[in-house]
């Protein structure tokens, strides 16, 4: 959710690293590996070179470190490629920690070896846990058993809708995740405006656990209870938000006005928040429109809407 800050930028960092010396050792053994071997004192200890598991190695290293590359380009969205990047380089190293606790390599050999080895693999993996932590990565990529109870507690819905599409055939949950991912898109808008387009579309589209579920993504995006609380209630002004709630409920009603509301926030604000706002308050209703096509649509009498 929103622009990369200084965290997202070291985690794509501490990958890029990773994946330049990963591409760059790889070269090396590739095209020069007895210049290579000769460079490194503690593979002289294994035994004579060879250059063709030199080479063979060096691909390793080459197409962990290609992954990873492409993998730090957008962190977000490709994060399962640094699992696959990193998991040869993660057995090396276990390798090599293996061969000191049952003393085929010297504890000094080890630490000598450390850098080159444990290196790239640990900071390719805090990278992606930074990333991780923040719940700023796509969920298309994370298993049912994690992905389906985070979300219903997000809604706060046990028994959701979504685990009907866990169970459905075709790898329907993966792709619905996808869905997620792009409904969730924002860059250029800020939270306050985003959010307020979204709730006024899922506003005019359902009036249960969906539309709490909006509100409190926003809540973790940084908007104000109070806030939240006023769009829930109905309770509009003058203000820009007020003006993005009422675009989200044009879009989802499809309501005459809604290109006047977006020419005015297209004014104030540029057409790339127009196209984030008018992504969100569209794709939103998704959420409700599937929830109520399997028959889980409950009584606004019943829900209280409150963050």
């Amino acid at each position: 959710m929103g622009r990369a800050d200084g965290l997202d930028w070291l985690a794509t960092a501490l990958v890029a690293l990773a994946a330049f010396f990963c591409i760059g050792n790889g070269l090396a053994m590739l095209l020069a590996p007895i210049e290579w071997y000769a460079r490194m004192p503690g593979v002289a200890l294994t035994g004579p070179p060879n250059q063709h598991f030199i080479r063979d190695i060096g691909f390793a290293y080459i197409a962990s470190g290609v992954l990873l590359g492409v993998a730090a380009w957008d962190l977000r969205s490709r994060w399962p490629m640094v699992l696959a990047g990193v998991f040869w380089l993660v057995g090396h190293a276990g390798v090599h920690v293996w061969e000191l606790t049952t003393g085929v390599c010297a504890p000094g050999q080890f630490l000598r070896d450390a850098s080159g080895v444990l290196g790239p693999p640990l900071l390719a993996l805090t990278g992606l846990a930074i990333v991780a932590a923040r719940a700023r990565i796509s969920p298309a990529g994370l298993p049912a058993a994690i992905v389906i109870p985070a979300i219903e507690r997000a809604a706060d819905e046990p028994d959701s809708y979504v685990r009907d599409i866990g169970r459905a055939p075709g790898r329907a949950l993966p792709k619905f995740l996808g869905f997620m991912h792009a409904a969730a898109h924002r860059h250029e808008a800020s939270a306050e405006l985003f959010h307020a387009a979204r709730i006024g579309s899922v506003m005019a589209d359902d009036c249960g656990g969906c539309t709490l579920a909006a509100g409190r993504l926003a809540v973790s995006d940084g908007v104000p209870h109070a806030q939240i609380n006023d769009w829930l209630a109905g309770r509009l002004g003058d203000d820009d938000a007020s003006l993005a709630y009422r675009f989200g409920a044009a879009i989802s009603s499809a309501n005459p006005n809604v290109n006047a509301l977006g020419d005015a926030i297209e004014v104030a604000h540029g057409r790339a928040v127009r196209t984030e706002l008018a992504m969100g308050a569209a794709l939103v209703r998704g959420f409700s429109g599937t929830r109520r096509g399997l028959g889980m649509a409950e009584s606004c009498a019943v829900t209280r809407l409150a963050i």
